[in-house]
């Protein structure tokens, strides 16, 4: 039983169809899987305990200074989650800020961020200070590369 030349090559054509599926198919498995890993967030308590050795490493922070700068992350952390979550609920209810809204949020923000470089003053000494708020600047700095990058794409 003889296949004819094209018969084959129409059997050669639908594997190469077939292996191509299935190459898109674990491919895109693939891919949803590290973006559901990316997902995966830290608790308020992880991230807060990251932050004070990253700058205890960064700033040489005493035990006093370390106890001191973690309750405050550790509370910040706390209410941003609580923030986040309350604005997914509203975004999922499809519900979004009004610009007095978006406005007193923004005010809410510096608010907060002035009184945190205050805290931190407190705590941290002089030369520790200044370092701290160089490092802000670079994140800041970063930040706003990355999102340059983001709208590019």
């Amino acid at each position: 039983m003889a296949v004819s030349y094209h018969q084959t090559i129409k059997n050669i054509k639908h594997m190469k169809k077939l292996i191509l599926v299935a190459l898109l198919v674990v491919s895109s498995l693939t891919f949803a899987q590290e973006r559901g890993r990316k997902g995966e967030k830290l608790t308020p308590e992880q991230q807060t305990e990251l932050q004070v050795k990253k700058m205890t490493l960064e700033l040489d922070l005493d035990a006093k200074q370390q106890k001191e700068i973690k309750a405050i992350l550790l509370e910040n952390a706390k209410k941003r989650e609580a923030k986040m979550t309350e604005m997914k609920a509203k975004r999922e209810k499809g519900k979004k800020p009004s610009a007095d809204e978006k406005f007193a949020m923004k005010n809410e923000i510096l608010d907060h961020q002035i009184e945190h470089k205050a805290q931190m003053k407190k705590i941290l000494k002089p030369e520790q200070y200044q370092k701290w708020e160089d490092l802000q600047k670079n994140k800041i700095k970063k930040g706003k590369i990355k999102m340059q990058k983001k709208h590019k794409k």
